[in-house]
C-alpha cells in the first residue's frame, strides 16, 4: 500500500488531510478529524509511516499532547504509534513477505512501504507485546535476537 491509498483510506472515515509546512520539528499533527503532514517530507514511506501514526491518534488518543515531559501525553504517543505499527507492518504481513522471499531489512521496509526506522520500531513493538516471538497457523516469528521468520511443519 502506498501514501495514496492510505489518504483514501483516511478520507473515507472522514478524515481531512492537508500537506503544509511545520514547525519546531514536528512531521505531522492531528486535530478535529484533520490531519497535518509536513511538506517537507518528501519520501513517500516516510509520510505513510506519519499519517498512519496520525490516524492512530484519531482512532486511539485525544487532546493536546505535544508537551511530551507529561507522561499521560508520551504513552498517548505510544498508544498512537502502536497502532501505526500493527497497521503498516502486521505480523502476517511479516509472514507474508518470508513467503516471497524477503530475508533483509532494507527490502523488507522497501516491501512494506515504510522507513526501515519505522520497521525496527515495529519490530520493538511487537517484541514488547508478544517476547522473544509470536506463533501464527503454523509460524514462528522471532523478534529477537533477529527477526524471522520459520514454518513450522
Amino acid at each position: 500500500m502506498h501514501y495514496d491509498n492510505l489518504l483514501v483510506e483516511a478520507e473515507k472515515i472522514g478524515l481531512k488531510v492537508k500537506e503544509k509546512p511545520l514547525n519546531y520539528g514536528f512531521k505531522g499533527l492531528y486535530k478535529n478529524n484533520k490531519i497535518i503532514i509536513d511538506k517537507k517530507v518528501v519520501s513517500d514511506a516516510e509520510k505513510r509511516c506519519i499519517l498512519a501514526e496520525e490516524i492512530g491518534h484519531h482512532f486511539k488518543t485525544f487532546g493536546n499532547i505535544l508537551d511530551q515531559s507529561d507522561v499521560s501525553n508520551v504513552k498517548k504517543e505510544k498508544i498512537a504509534r502502536n497502532w501505526a505499527y500493527e497497521k503498516l507492518v502486521g505480523i502476517v504481513s511479516l509472514i507474508n513477505a518470508f513467503n516471497l522471499g524477503i530475508r533483509n531489512r532494507y527490502e523488507l521496509a522497501e516491501h512494506l512501504n515504510v522507513t526501515e526506522e519505522f520497521l525496527e520500531e515495529a519490530i520493538l513493538h511487537y517484541k514488547e507485546k508478544y517476547g522473544m516471538y509470536c506463533e501464527i497457523d503454523t509460524y514462528l516469528v522471532y523478534f529477537e535476537p533477529s527477526l524471522m521468520v520459520l514454518k513450522m511443519f
